[in-house]
């Protein structure tokens, strides 16, 4: 799969936001508080959910949207008793638009008095959800995958040259006469690691 960003070829690449970023935008008397989290499944989503009704508990409205993963499909939007489609919907699309994932968007409202009509509540989560976007880091991740090795000490200079010209990660390790490594790396390597893994004599490995 390329990366839905800008069309490149990793099939491992994917962008999101860096850190929660949070902020207030105003129409005619209503307050629209906005928070962007980046969150790596929905567990995390619930708890940010929960943790912003508790604060935020006398609002009439939490309206958000999400997307995790890179293929795009895995997303939801809510428009908490707004008019359908005219809350959860455009912050979606500010999410889409950007070509994000993992990350959360929800959008606290506070009615002013004045009703701003579906035009207006579109403008409005459209802008916060942006304003979220755009006061918070854009930042490029990848896939990853991680393999477990059991090798002898002999063969540690193998696999040590191995990491460091493949930039790999160690996570773990433990040196014995049967040394034990737990390694990281892009998924888009994953078929040239473990071929190379499997040059090396002696070694027994485990892909997690």
């Amino acid at each position: 799969m390329s990366d839905f960003r800008n069309g490149s070829t990793f099939e491992d690449t994917y962008f999101t936001i860096s850190h929660t970023s949070e902020g207030l935008f105003k129409d005619r008397g209503s307050k629209f508080y906005y928070f962007a989290f980046p969150v790596s499944n929905e567990e995390e989503i619930k708890e940010h959910l929960t943790e912003l009704r508790k604060k935020y508990f006398d609002a009439r409205h939490h309206c958000f949207a999400w997307m995790l993963g890179i293929d795009g499909n895995h997303f939801r939007a809510n428009d908490d008793g707004e008019p359908n489609h005219s809350a959860g919907d455009p912050i979606l699309g500010q999410i889409r638009s950007s070509n994000l994932t993992d990350i959360l968007i929800v959008v606290v409202r506070y009615f002013g008095g004045i009703k701003l009509g579906i035009s207006g509540l579109i403008h409005a989560y459209k802008t916060s959800a942006a304003l979220a976007i755009e006061e918070n880091e854009i930042i490029e991740k990848y896939v990853t995958s991680s393999v477990q090795l059991v090798f002898p000490y002999v063969a540690l200079n193998e696999v040590m040259k191995l990491i460091k010209s493949h930039n790999l990660k160690i996570l773990t390790q433990e040196m014995a006469m049967d040394c034990q490594m737990h390694i990281e790396f892009r998924k888009g390597i994953e078929q040239l690691v473990i071929h190379a893994l499997q040059e090396i004599e002696g070694l027994e490995f485990k892909v997690i």
